[in-house]
């Protein structure tokens, strides 16, 4: 059915606003079903193998939407300068960012992994004011300390505050790549070119450093079966279409920061298909410990947040 043209016009932000949270919670609820790829995905292979296959696939659907965009002479224009700037973007993600992170998923729950991982807000707040200019305040550092007690409640499993010696790698790890992905965005910041076309020059730089780093250990290989699905299925929903669908869902909303902490649902919902598919029992403090996260994420966002240098 063809939308009516009849609407108001007093009325098209409403509908915009309706199509834009539409796509939102479709982007959340793939990538809600993330962590449970990731660790269906590492059942028959290591993390490079994974974020391999995972990013040949995204650069393909990356591609073929610059194509069908008419965007491919872009390309054609890129300084040295941006072509640079994405070699390096694309060593720190997807080479250094997701090893890291799915190194971490191999040692942990995916319960425990994917909220330790969304701790990354409050680290970039951190690393905002030696590279961005930022003063941090007292209310910063409290939402980064409510962050953290958050982590080391999910870390615990159920036990309170005692996290197994075990896990402590695998926290440092899924720390350690909130730490990468901050840097990443920060860096991201001064592109001079579209986020599509940075993207996929991201991956493209990243694909070819997986490349040489599996040839280097002779572990290239695919094998059929569940983890092959896995990683084709984090290629389209991890970045790919996904993206597309968070940008579109960006572009239509006239508010979107309400939009962007839908996000935060994502966490949450990712517990279903983790309990359902991975058979993984969900501890009290998982989701005690998510409240803590994200209300320290949404505590900094207020307007009292971060103030500039003047």
């Amino acid at each position: 059915m063809k939308p009516n043209s009849s609407v108001a016009s007093d009325s098209s932000g409403k509908v915009n606003d309706r199509a834009s949270i539409a796509f939102a919670l479709v982007a959340v609820l793939f990538w809600a079903t993330v962590p449970t790829a990731f660790k269906l995905g590492l059942e028959n292979y290591n993390p490079a193998q994974l974020i391999f296959i995972a990013s040949g696939v995204t650069l393909v659907i990356l591609m073929t939407l610059i194509a069908i965009g008419g965007k491919i002479n872009q390309l054609k224009k890129i300084s040295k300068k941006e072509l640079w700037l994405s070699a390096l973007l694309g060593l720190i993600s997807p080479f250094a960012y997701y090893i890291i992170l799915l190194k971490g998923y191999s040692i942990l729950p995916a319960q425990v992994a994917q909220p330790v991982n969304m701790t990354w807000p409050l680290i970039l707040v951190v690393l905002s004011a030696p590279f961005l200019k930022q003063k941090i305040t007292l209310k910063n550092l409290l939402a980064l300390l409510i962050g953290l007690a958050g982590v080391m409640l999910i870390s615990s499993k159920g036990k309170g505050f005692a996290i197994e010696k075990s896990d402590w790698t695998g926290i440092a790890l899924c720390l350690g790549s909130a730490f990468i992905w901050s840097v990443y965005w920060i860096i991201n910041v001064k592109r001079q070119i579209g986020q599509l076309i940075g993207l996929f020059l991201n991956f493209l730089f990243g694909f070819c450093y997986l490349l040489v780093f599996l040839l280097a250990t002779d572990s290239i290989h695919l094998q059929a079966g569940k983890s092959l699905i896995a990683a084709i299925y984090i290629g389209f929903f991890e970045i790919g279409i996904t993206f597309i669908l968070w940008l579109r869902a960006m572009s239509l909303s006239s508010n979107n920061a309400r939009i962007a902490n839908l996000i935060y649902l994502a966490p949450f919902l990712s517990l279903v298909p983790v309990h359902f598919i991975l058979k993984e029992p969900i501890h009290s403090t998982t989701i005690i410990g998510l409240f803590f996260i994200i209300s320290g994420i949404l505590f900094q966002q207020t307007r009292i947040g971060i103030k500039n240098k003047k």
